[in-house]
């Protein structure tokens, strides 16, 4: 630090998150995930600004025409415009991703919670529920979940928020359990602080960092998952723009017109690929062993 602000006492103090946000500028991976991310957010939120045609709008005329100036994208077997469908695709996909992480995060943070401080009966029962949960593929137990409650953009969006509870869950327990035996944790036992406010003042904000992280690159499976459904015909129901959707139906063409199943698929890798790439770099930003 310059000696004269030394002189003139200006002392520039870091938070922790400050330099996780610095570490996090240095890496250009991380940068570019979190371009990705921020670019399909945005497309989501202003499609209907963006899209120069309406994207449910059939034209028997213009059926699996090749990309050109007014479609840019090219149009599908229904002579819809490609370019439009992606971007209100781009809207389901991230309401989907971010929003079932968000319901997941919050209930298996609450359940770690739980297990991990007060342990005995109630740790073994929600353990236990989390590894009978864990023992089937998260994207079988989503079939079964939506074919139970029956295809739908909610109910897919419910099914995968609940698939994906035990992964929270457990992380947050883990931590939970490290920690619980500190001498700050039996200090504020000690002071008479209540088991709720002990949760949350203190057992929660040491989970924060890894939750930000594992929810980071759980939004790309998230999106990952909705699109199976989708391609299932379980998930986001005709007439909307589904990535997963667009990949079924567009199958028959691959040969024909392969821009109708490259394009939906290409948009699927790029924001997987931005959230992996941002958590990635999240995950090494808000490590303090990465100092």
């Amino acid at each position: 630090m310059p000696a004269e602000e030394l002189s003139a006492g200006k002392v520039r103090r870091r938070t922790p998150w400050s330099e996780g946000v610095r570490r996090l500028r240095k890496q250009k991976a991380a940068v570019i995930g979190g371009a990705l991310v921020l670019l399909f957010i945005l497309t989501g939120l202003f499609a209907p600004l963006l899209a120069p045609h309406d994207p449910i709008e059939q034209n028997l005329a213009n059926t699996l025409q090749p990309p050109s100036a007014e479609h840019w994208f090219g149009t599908d077997d229904s002579g819809r415009d490609m370019f439009s469908r992606i971007l209100y695709g781009a809207r389901i996909s991230m309401t989907i991703g971010i929003f079932s992480v968000l319901g997941s995060l919050v209930v298996g943070t609450l359940l770690g919670l739980i297990a991990g401080f007060y342990g005995k009966w109630i740790d073994t029962l929600i353990s236990r529920i989390f590894d009978v949960m864990l023992a089937f593929p998260g994207i079988l137990l989503a079939i079964a979940i939506v074919a139970i409650l029956g295809p739908g953009l909610f109910n897919a969006l419910l099914a995968i928020a609940i698939v994906n509870v035990p992964m929270y869950g457990r992380l947050v327990r883990a931590k939970v359990l490290g920690i619980k035996q500190e001498e700050y944790i039996m200090a504020a036992r000690a002071q008479g602080m209540s088991q709720v406010r002990i949760l949350f003042r203190h057992g929660l904000p040491n989970s924060w960092t890894p939750l930000i992280v594992q929810g980071t690159l759980g939004v790309a499976s998230a999106i990952l998952e909705a699109a199976a459904l989708g391609f299932l015909g379980l998930g986001a129901q005709p007439p909307e723009a589904e990535w997963g959707k667009m990949l079924a139906d567009s199958r028959d063409y691959i040969t024909t017109a392969p821009w109708v199943v490259m394009i939906p698929g290409f948009a699927i890798m790029a924001s997987v690929i931005g959230f992996n790439l941002f958590g990635d770099g999240l995950r090494d930003a808000l490590d303090p062993k990465a100092q």
